[in-house]
C-alpha cells in the first residue's frame, strides 16, 4: 500500500537547522510532484514548498523562501526539506505529500502522518 513516512524533526533552538526526510513506497515516485506542508496549533495546515517530479522547479511559501530547500532523490524515493534559520513561528507539525502535478498539490493524492518540529526561542 502507500506509504510516505516523515522523519528527522525534533527540538532545536532559534536560529538553528533541521532536515526533513520523506520516504515513499507503493506508488511510482518518479512521476509524482511533492510538497511539504505543515500545520501549528490552531492554524490551517499550509503548503510551504513544492517540487516538480523530475526536481527541476520548485515553488515556496514566501515566508520560507532563501531558508527552506526542497530536493528529492528519485532512486531513493525520497524527498527532504532543509530548514535553516528556523523561527519560533516555524514550530508546527509538518507532512509531505504526493499529487500527479504541481497543480495537483494543493489537493494530494497522498499524505505522511507528519513529524514535528518544535523551535524554542
Amino acid at each position: 500500500q502507500v506509504q510516505l513516512v516523515e522523519s528527522g524533526g525534533g527540538l532545536v533552538q532559534a536560529g538553528g537547522s533541521l532536515k526533513l526526510s520523506c520516504a515513499a513506497s507503493g506508488f511510482t515516485f518518479g512521476r509524482y510532484a511533492l510538497g511539504w506542508y505543515r500545520q501549528a496549533p490552531g492554524k490551517e495546515r499550509e503548503l510551504v514548498a513544492r517540487i516538480t517530479n523530475g526536481g527541476i522547479t520548485t515553488y515556496y511559501q514566501d515566508s520560507v523562501k532563501g531558508r527552506f530547500t526542497i530536493s528529492r532523490d528519485n532512486a531513493k524515493n525520497t524527498v527532504y526539506l532543509q530548514m535553516n534559520s528556523l523561527k519560533p513561528e516555524d514550530t508546527a507539525v509538518y507532512y509531505c505529500a504526493a499529487a500527479t502535478s504541481m497543480i495537483q498539490i494543493t489537493n494530494p493524492n497522498y499524505w505522511g502522518q507528519g513529524t514535528q518540529v518544535t523551535v524554542s526561542s
